[in-house]
């Protein structure tokens, strides 16, 4: 058996990634160690990389297991090795080097620094300021996954009458996200004015479960339509990521008539289970680009 002071290698590719502390467990209650989130990261790459490909990366630390406080890494530290690619991108009064991932030797890698999620930008960095995707994240106050499910349902029926192709997944934390591929002609401003209008409608077609208020206090058990990802720099969990909760839940792309299903829950697919879904339906998403499109007027 391993101990927590060996190291192991991982090749992928041309690349060797030394794994450090392979037996570190990062989910105590599930007996999930670093090594499981290496080899989970390794296997999921040929699926999950189309949804990273060109987007900038905020990295979700965990060294010390997800019941320890984490971190969230926007800059790249200098440490990291010349073959992960690393792009310089504008903040307020500076820059920020962002991780591009395009391969899964640096998905291994940084599961290797126990980035349990790496959350993604809504923009590639060839053009930052012009998302290609759109999100709704519809969160509940409760613990009501089924009415989330329903809402879900009628924004995407809204969508539907707006011209527009939507998407749904399951976040593995507590709500869906609605995602609607963009063709990049409007700019991040343009968008959240879209999608804040499409939520303010939807939320008042049905004020007695649907709410855009920001304030918890004011949500009064309501499920909360937020467009606050449609902006610069904001992120969101990509398709496959793992969340930092108990089970290593995975945010999994979903077909609408999945919404259906009584067994369905906000973290029913984690590390060990995604892959026979994958195997048995394959991936919702997996033509997500085709559907590119622009806003309606």
């Amino acid at each position: 058996m391993r101990t927590q002071s060996e190291h192991e290698t991982v090749r992928i590719a041309r690349r060797i990634v030394e794994i450090t502390n392979p037996e570190k467990l990062l989910f105590p209650n599930d007996g999930i160690t670093k090594w499981q989130l290496v080899d989970y990261y390794r296997r999921i790459a040929p699926t999950m990389l189309p949804y990273l490909r060109g987007r900038p990366l905020v990295m979700e630390r965990y060294p010390d297991g997800i019941y320890n406080p984490g971190f969230f890494e926007k800059n790249a530290p200098s440490y990291y090795p010349d073959w992960i690619e690393i792009v310089p991108l504008r903040k307020e009064g500076g820059i920020v080097r962002h991780v591009i991932c395009r391969d899964a030797a640096t998905l291994v890698y940084l599961a290797n620094l126990a980035v349990i999620t790496p959350h993604a930008w809504l923009s590639r960095f060839d053009k930052p300021e012009i998302p290609d995707q759109m999100i709704f994240d519809l969160d509940p106050s409760d613990g009501d996954f089924k009415a989330v499910c329903a809402a879900a349902k009628g924004l995407h029926e809204r969508l539907k009458k707006q011209g527009l192709t939507a998407f749904v997944k399951s976040t593995g934390s507590r709500g869906l996200h609605v995602l609607v591929p963009l063709s990049r002609r409007a700019n991040f401003d343009q968008v959240r004015a879209f999608a804040r209008e499409v939520a303010t409608r939807f939320a008042e077609s049905d004020p007695e479960h649907l709410t855009t208020e920001v304030r918890k206090n004011k949500r009064r058990g309501r499920i909360f339509v937020d467009t606050a990802r449609n902006a610069y720099a904001q992120t969101a969990a990509p398709p496959y990521a793992v969340r930092p909760r108990d089970g290593a839940p995975v945010a999994t792309p979903l077909n609408w008539d999945e919404l259906e299903s009584r067994s369905l829950g906000p973290d029913r697919f984690n590390i060990r289970t995604v892959f026979d879904r994958i195997e048995k339906i394959g991936d919702p998403w997996k033509d997500l680009s085709r559907y590119s499109q622009k806003l309606p007027r």
